[in-house]
């Protein structure tokens, strides 16, 4: 079973048995907010609990979709992710309970993600995208060392609208030094 650890974190593949804590993040409207999923109803969450046991079984392995545990409390707080979009390209994202919000757990959560996809996958880019009102994941992104690339306007149609992203990226020669 994959794992990675932080400090504060233990970033490990999901189980069967994490439903009622993903849930309790996945089914909340606020988390929601900028979000191109949910709020999930059940079925949804077990679906998506579902849908990250199938990618363990992948060879070779191109998602890794991740639970996020805070190692003191052993609570389960949030998830990430990197999927390899295409050859040497790879994208990561987050998602965290708002309990765990502003405590730095999404930066820490997103740069193991970064030293996985350049060591590990041997990545050569890696992006990620958030919602130009979403200022927390912004700030995220820069703090990892990210760098802006742009605005995509209205790119993507979700929850009855379309919607903007603000995209930023960092190439493994930038991460190493």
């Amino acid at each position: 079973m994959m794992q990675i650890e932080t400090n504060r974190l233990l970033i490990r593949e999901f189980v069967q048995q994490d439903l009622e804590q993903v849930h309790a993040y996945a089914s909340d409207p606020v988390v929601a907010t900028y979000m191109i999923w949910g709020p999930n109803s059940i079925e949804e969450t077990e679906a998506f609990i579902s849908m990250t046991l199938s990618m363990q079984q992948e060879y070779p392995r191109k998602s890794f979709e991740l639970a996020v545990i805070h190692k003191q409390a052993n609570t389960l707080i949030g998830g990430c992710g990197i999927h390899i979009v295409q050859p040497g390209q790879g994208e990561i994202g987050y998602c965290f309970h708002k309990n765990a919000w502003g405590q730095g757990f999404a930066t820490e959560a997103a740069a193991a993600l970064l030293d996985f996809g350049f060591h590990t996958l041997d990545l050569h880019r890696i992006y990620a995208t958030c919602r130009p009102a979403n200022i927390g994941s912004g700030r995220v992104m820069q703090k990892i060392g990210m760098k802006y690339e742009g605005h995509l306007r209205e790119h993507m149609w979700h929850k009855g609208k379309w919607h903007d992203s603000y995209q930023y990226s960092i190439l493994k020669h930038e991460y190493l030094t």
